[in-house]
């Protein structure tokens, strides 16, 4: 295999498009260990109330400045494992589209990053979403084309169309071989 210089795998889609199962197969299938941070743990990790994140009842997602400074730092945590030697997968949702992606790309700044659109058709999104059974219900088909608006990518895949191993290895071939 070609040595690996891809540092961190960004990937941005709607609430149940499948960037979770894509993460679960890019760790199995990708030469060396990857570390997986999900902006979902992120959400878990914090306290109940005052974190500046609401979810509103038909799946709309506000955030205010206390969530985008806890994102923030967040965030730089992970530019600093990377940093530190460690390869990174992020799974992330980009609710201000380009803005997020701008945010991502100075906190990486200096990394190899592969830039990764996870798209996947609202109505299959949405029926996932009823199936998982812990999201607010609309939150899938509200996010699935406004968080790729303005994002560039590398490479995209789409989950109506795929299963989460064959995007992994669309993915990791991009990684492995290096080519633009």
């Amino acid at each position: 295999m070609t040595r690996v210089t891809t540092q961190v795998i960004v990937l941005n889609g709607g609430s149940s498009s499948g960037k979770s199962g894509i993460v679960r197969c890019l760790q199995a299938v990708l030469p060396d260990p990857w570390l997986a941070f999900g902006v979902d743990s992120l959400i878990e990790a914090m306290p109940g109330s005052g974190t500046g994140i609401e979810f509103a009842p038909d799946g709309g997602v506000n955030v205010g400045p206390e969530f985008m400074a806890l994102e923030a730092a967040w965030a730089a945590g992970i530019a600093a494992m990377v940093h530190a030697g460690a390869r990174v997968i992020i799974d992330d949702v980009f609710l201000g589209g380009a803005a997020t992606q701008e945010r991502w790309r100075k906190v990486l700044d200096g990394l190899d990053v592969l830039w990764v659109g996870v798209r996947c058709e609202a109505a299959v999104a949405a029926g996932r979403e009823i199936a998982r059974g812990d999201r607010v219900r609309g939150m899938a088909e509200q996010q699935a084309e406004p968080v790729h608006q303005g994002v560039v990518y590398d490479v995209e895949v789409d989950t109506a169309r795929a299963e989460s191993l064959g995007c992994a290895r669309t993915i990791a071939q991009r990684v492995v071989s290096g080519s633009p």
